[in-house]
């Protein structure tokens, strides 16, 4: 699976985070490539960020970099490690969620 952006490990670590934990990247609704983070995104791309609706969280659209296995983006939320390597994920990367997945709740 190819990451884009500014990754500077196997492990689709970036420039912009880079801590053992920061090994996740993230397939864009927009452009359905992969990316580190979004900042990423916004350096490498020419088009603005989509949001991922609530009705596709079932879509893989989440790599893990340990064991490259994609996983759905229900699979990740509700997790702090891959289900099939155990590698921990970034608990911080939650703050991020609502510029990647639509978090808000339907009334």
């Amino acid at each position: 699976m190819k990451v884009y952006g500014s990754v500077v490990d196997s492990e689709t670590r970036c420039t912009h985070y880079y801590s053992e934990k920061d090994i996740i990247a993230i397939k864009f609704k927009c452009c359905n490539r992969y990316y580190p983070c979004y900042k990423c995104h916004e350096e490498h791309a020419d088009h603005n960020i989509e949001r991922w609706p609530r009705q596709q969280f079932d879509d893989f659209a989440i790599l893990c970099g340990s064991c490259h296995t994609e996983l759905t983006i229900h699979q990740y939320m509700d997790t702090a490690n891959c289900p099939h390597c155990q590698a921990s994920f970034n608990e911080g990367c939650s703050a991020h969620y609502p510029i990647y997945f639509d978090t808000s709740f339907e009334k």
